[in-house]
């Protein structure tokens, strides 16, 4: 996967990021290609392997047809969300944000919204309902072109 300068990108576990350009660094007497992206919530630049794009998870921002099924995902209720303990959920939570799949994001903001209506989240669980929610509201206020407060009234509305 090829990305170019001024492109947005979304990196796992960081939210979208724009391509800065490619550098050349020496790494153990080999030279590497880096994509040089800027984290657009910190500003903070990450340097990433040209060849290990796919194994590291940087992808392209959802097009339209997966903004629907993040939607919906958000729209349907889980009959999982409150099953098990609190450290196995956390640790299949914390495996889906990992991916940087905004479906797996999206169903981690569903399910614990939906168990925090059920009962008190831990502090954990909390941290991680905050992440699934800026990471999925970055992603999709550059996928569908709209403020971030509007996103975020949409993502709302669908648990309401």
């Amino acid at each position: 996967m090829d990305f170019k300068i001024g492109e947005k990108a979304v990196y796992p576990r960081q939210g979208v990021t724009e391509v800065l350009g490619v550098e050349s660094k020496e790494i153990m007497g080999t030279m590497q290609d880096f994509y040089v992206l800027r984290v657009l919530d910190t500003n903070q630049n990450i340097y990433i392997p040209v060849a290990k794009v796919e194994q590291v998870g940087l992808r392209e921002v959802i097009d339209d047809n997966s903004v629907g099924q993040v939607y919906d995902i958000l729209k349907s209720r889980s009959s999982r969300s409150g099953h098990g303990n609190w450290n196995r959920r956390y640790r299949a939570y914390n495996d889906k944000l990992n991916t940087g799949s905004a479906t797996e994001i999206a169903e981690v903001l569903r399910d614990l919204n939906n168990l925090k209506s059920d009962k008190n989240l831990s502090f954990g669980e909390r941290k991680m309902l905050d992440t699934a929610r800026r990471l999925l509201v970055q992603e999709l206020s550059v996928a569908e072109a709209l403020p971030e407060d509007k996103v975020e009234s949409r993502i709302e509305s669908c648990f309401g």
